[in-house]
């Protein structure tokens, strides 16, 4: 089984990214969608233990949560090291799962996955990109975005240079949406090629 990981930075496209790889019938791990479902779940007992007052209706808001964290990276690392545990176990039961239903690929979904490591459990890594302009419009095109909240969020994610030049794989998400289509049927037929590993 082939293991894809792709990421992207905010506003680059890679939830639309996704979605071809879903259409195109490949397995898709959303890392993003498991964090609120822990969020509902299994993470809200530790969270709510470590920042008390987040939870709303036996649920993490994710509003409170972030007011919490706000220029505070002890506090964000200190989340991590709850939240990252239980993803990764939701991801490994993902990779069984679909070994076991005999996926030629599967595509792990992750926003962070330089900066958490998350690469070097991937054969490839997709990165979607688009350039800043263009992200920087997507994105404060979002309702309640504004610049600072936008420049935060940036800082904690590596620069797109960088996750271009460690990439495998790059979709240029600026152009229509036949043209990301085509690029992600291409990725498709490269790997189709390429060993993939062994899920123990």
């Amino acid at each position: 089984m082939f293991v894809l990981g792709l990421t992207g930075s905010i506003g680059m496209g890679k939830s639309t990214t996704a979605k071809f790889f879903r259409e195109a019938g490949v397995p898709v791990h959303d890392s993003d969608a498991a964090v609120h479902r822990l969020y509902e779940g299994e993470a809200v007992a530790p969270v709510e233990a470590a920042f008390p007052g987040v939870t709303v209706d036996g649920k993490i808001d994710r509003t409170k949560l972030s007011a919490k964290l706000v220029g505070k990276g002890d506090e964000i690392k200190r989340l991590e090291a709850i939240v990252h545990p239980l993803v990764r176990a939701v991801t490994q039961r993902f990779r069984e799962a679909n070994a076991a239903r005999g996926a030629r690929v599967i595509v792990l979904d992750v926003p962070l996955l330089f900066e958490t490591g998350g690469e070097k459990n991937c054969d490839a890594v997709v990165v979607v990109s688009a350039p800043a302009d263009v992200q920087r419009a997507r994105v404060l095109s979002r309702p309640g975005m504004t610049a600072e909240r936008l420049d935060a969020l940036l800082a904690r994610q590596m620069p797109d240079a960088d996750k271009r030049a460690r990439a495998h794989f790059i979709v240029d998400s600026s152009r229509s949406y036949d043209s990301a289509r085509a690029q992600v049927h291409g990725i498709l037929r490269a790997v189709a090629a390429m060993p993939g590993r062994r899920i123990s």
